[in-house]
């Protein structure tokens, strides 16, 4: 095109794609509220058959349809009925899917993939030499089976769940229960729970199962909306909540972006305003609570007897502190009161009987600001009246005697409850503005997508029951949406594409299914023959020969699909941000495996918080094995992201999550060559190297190759690790004659004796061996008391076992024979090697 004809062409493209837009936006506009046209039975899935003078129906909302197996060529490679699908395809294109990865790639891929941690060397051995017809139907079902496939697979959940340990916001406060919504769908992915009784626990379990604290506890699903705690507007924090609620739903588990009609008729998808907001009428009732208690029946009982005695025996005391904080209290609650807008301050000041369900809503939220008031209090006492805070402070004394009678906390969840079976009205509201109320609605199905279905509400005593009709509706196996995005996500996962590129956009804007005959062959499978279990749809992945393929570039396939969506070969991906540092922390030998339970803090650069908004934000853990815990189980702070995750983009907690970003920046190579944690782990990895391979230094590199790759270093890659420990020998050489410190391998020098030695000495005290960090303390404090004693000249005193001192300057003696620039080299070695492209890549 010549610089004179383009204008024309320009405008002329510009005309007729902004015809095109409006004409979509107009029959979106008047066809959103007329129920879809069914697909006529002798349709595609992909496209379906229009009658005359009706809507097409987008191929996403038809009904998913059984598949027949397609016939292929090359019937050899075809090892699953995936692989026929994906085979059609490739020779549709004129292309041969790739041969199958070695053995020893295959293992690292898959246990990546289902544990987000690299495998052991042993593991890989016994796969590799494992010629049985079963092997890697042993290896998949090993893989899924193992606790680490729940912290793996509810880790990306998570992500759709927008967890997060504290609510965001300014104040970004934390939420002490929430942990127990993470280790529940960790539980639900170990226990293969279906996948429909997944999706209504975490909609509706406080209506279907009451009882069931399993079922309460899921529902911090809905519980995860970001919140300002301090919000002084709750008549627009109540419809911001449902605005999360709504949306949130709709993406998840419909890949719908039912969001785009909360202002207006959606432009693109047949959602009208008014559709959307009788969506949000399912939510309308519903409440948070984080105070219920965690405790079974018989512990509860228990403990409120216990409790009772306590107040009987502690109830003159703390009424006389209730005395003396009361008329603070007062004070600071009527000012507080007046901090909110007169529409939330009315609906809070009504007597509880002229309440209507919309007002118990706001009173309900209203209790939340009141958590804090006994600590204000007790502030504004201190500054006010100081007769009066010291009278309190010796009560407070006084109460602290009676600690022994008062019982262990029972614990609690955060949940979504509802405040009875009467629900708050849900309007229209114009453009979206939360206080221009419009026409009243009732709760009902986006029509497009529910094909006419209308739901079912029965309210229960305490509830109103549109939460189950809407849960059920997504769980049923004729919802044509809910299968296909799942099965569509957890492709994504494993090819990092998914079927529907736009894993959470089914609509019109979104992609379209490169194999949609595949994608209703995986929902239908998924339904009708696994009966919703996640792990068979994994384990027919896993031993596809799709799955298998090399990752090997082919610049024959690359020249016709060059982005790989047919699948040719295997893609490779960049580790997810938890996989870098588990795997580290793994190869390493300091991971920490253990289930649940309270979130952890991990070590973090000294500089880290000092322009967050809460410098206090990040309280690392005393206990250093917590520290070297799982990234599943590390606090998610919304407003301070833990720096190494943080830096290989792990999941925004403020909305739903949809796919990892995969960036590269400078700040990610950083963060491990030259952070002092991931140095540290590195001291580890080669301590452990120098442990399992002794002193021969080509066993070394061997044994550091099969920990970090699962495979051995070819003749080029010795001599380049070869030559680079003689040139990072000589500058550490270097270092140590100007006085310098170098860095060594964790536990140099010290002898196996020395540890056995400590083990003996804990057994003694603590019935038990020593642990590593134990180890290695003690192992530090002998050697700085022998050199101070060494340096004062004065007999060794007794340090309670002198095979252990003796040990240690048998080590002092030792360490000085052997070559410590070769060591801080070996260790530099090991750093470079840990970082590298290939340890970040799974291929």
């Amino acid at each position: 095109m010549n610089r004179r004809s383009f204008p024309g062409a320009w405008w002329g493209f510009t005309a007729a794609l902004a015809t095109a837009v409006l004409t979509t936006v107009s029959a979106a506009a008047g066809e959103e509220s007329a129920p879809a046209a069914p697909a006529a039975s002798s349709a595609p899935a992909s496209t379906g058959v229009v009658p005359p003078g009706s809507a097409p129906v987008l191929w996403s909302y038809q009904p998913v349809k059984s598949q027949t197996i397609p016939q292929v060529q090359g019937n050899k490679w075809v090892r699953t009925p995936i692989d026929a699908f994906v085979l059609a395809r490739l020779e549709g294109s004129k292309l041969e899917p790739s041969g199958d990865a070695d053995r020893a790639t295959f293992i690292r891929r898959a246990t990546l993939d289902t544990w987000g941690l690299i495998p052991t060397p042993e593991d890989v051995k016994s796969f590799v030499n494992d010629r049985s017809s079963k092997a890697y139907e042993k290896l998949v079902d090993r893989l899924l089976a193992s606790p680490h496939y729940g912290e793996r697979w509810g880790r990306r959940w998570l992500d759709l769940a927008r967890y997060a340990d504290s609510d965001g916001y300014n104040a970004d406060g934390t939420r002490p229960n929430m942990w127990r919504y993470r280790d529940y769908v960790i539980r639900a992915f170990n226990e293969d729970k279906p996948y429909d009784r997944f999706i209504k626990e975490q909609l509706a379990g406080d209506e279907l199962w009451p009882n069931d604290q399993e079922a309460l506890i899921a529902t911090g699903f809905l519980r995860s909306y970001p919140d300002e705690i301090n919000a002084r507007d709750l008549n627009l924090k109540k419809q911001e909540i449902a605005v999360d609620l709504t949306n949130t739903t709709g993406s998840v588990f419909l890949a719908t972006t039912v969001g785009c009609a909360n202002c207006h008729n959606h432009k693109f998808d047949k959602i009208s305003q008014k559709e959307y907001f009788q969506f949000q009428a399912f939510f309308a009732n519903a409440s948070a609570r984080d105070d219920v208690p965690a405790a079974t029946a018989t512990v509860l009982t228990d403990y409120q007897q216990h409790l009772a005695h306590y107040n009987e025996a502690t109830h003159e005391i703390r009424e006389q502190m209730d005395a003396l904080l009361k008329p603070v209290i007062d004070k600071l609650e009527a000012d507080r009161l007046q901090g909110f807008v007169p529409q939330t301050r009315a609906s809070i000041e009504k007597p509880e009987g002229e309440r209507s369900a919309y007002d118990r809503w706001i009173y309900h939220r209203n209790l939340w600001t009141l958590s804090g008031r006994t600590r204000n209090a007790e502030r504004e006492l201190k500054t006010k009246n100081k007769d009066a805070y010291a009278k309190y402070q010796e009560l407070k004394s006084q109460l602290k005697a009676f600690d022994a009678l008062k019982p262990k906390d029972p614990g609690y969840m955060s949940t979504i409850f509802e405040l009875g079976a009467e629900a708050p009205p849900t309007h229209v509201l114009a453009t979206g503005i939360y206080d221009r109320l419009l026409e009243e609605v009732q709760p009902g199905f986006p029509a497009a997508l529910a094909n006419g279905e209308q739901p079912h509400i029965t309210p229960t005593a305490n509830s109103s029951g549109r939460r189950t009709a809407v849960a059920n509706w997504i769980a049923s196996p004729g919802n044509p949406l809910t299968a296909r995005v799942f099965v569509n996500r957890v492709w994504a996962q494993y090819f990092g594409h998914g079927i529907v590129d736009s894993v959470s956009d089914f609509g019109k804007m979104g992609d379209k299914p490169v194999n949609p005959e595949l994608l209703d062959y995986l929902a239908d499978t998924f339904v009708h023959q696994d009966h919703w279990s996640i792990k068979s749809l994994q384990r027919r992945l896993l031993l596809s020969s799709v799955y298998r393929q090399s990752s090997a570039a082919r610049p024959d396939a690359e020249a016709i699909d060059p982005t790989n969506r047919l699948l040719w070969a295997f893609p490779r991906q960049r580790l997810d941000a938890e996989e870098i540092r588990d795997s580290l922390l793994l190869a390493s030998g300091l991971l920490e495996d253990k289930l649940g339970g309270p979130a952890v803090f991990p070590p973090v650069p000294a500089n880290f918080g000092v322009n967050a908004a809460n410098p206090n934000a990040w309280p690392v853990s005393e206990n250093p094995h917590d520290q070297n815990r799982r990234s599943v189980y590390v606090f998610v702070r919304r407003n301070t992201a833990y720096p190494l995750l943080d830096a290989f983009d792990m999941a925004n907690p403020n909305s739903v999550h949809s796919r990892r970003d995969v960036t590269t920046t400078p700040s990610q190579a950083l963060a491990l060559i030259n952070g002092d944690l991931v140095y540290q782990w590195s001291e580890a990895l080669a301590a452990r190297v120098l442990q399992e391979a002794g002193h021969d230094e080509s066993a070394q590199l061997e044994r550091l190759y099969q920990i970090l790759f699962g495979r051995s270093p070819d003749t080029s890659e010795r001599r380049t690790l070869e030559a680079f420990l003689d040139k990072q020998e000589k500058v550490t050489q270097e270092q140590l004659a100007q006085g310098k410190k170098v860095a060594a391998p964790e536990g140099y020098g010290v002898p196996v004796e020395v540890y056995a030695q400590a083990d003996k000495l804990y057994k003694a005290l603590y019935g038990r061996s020593a642990d590593r960090f134990e180890r290695v303390a003690l192992v530090e404090y002998l050697d700085k008391r022998q050199e101070k004693l060494a340096k004062a000249q004065s007999p060794e005193e007794d340090t309670g076992d002198a095979s252990v001192t003796a040990a240690v300057g048998g080590a002092k003696a030792q360490k000085q024979k052997l070559n410590p620039a070769r060591a801080a080299a070996f260790v530099d070695l090991v750093h470079a090697v840990a970082n590298s492209n290939e340890f970040s890549y799974r291929f």
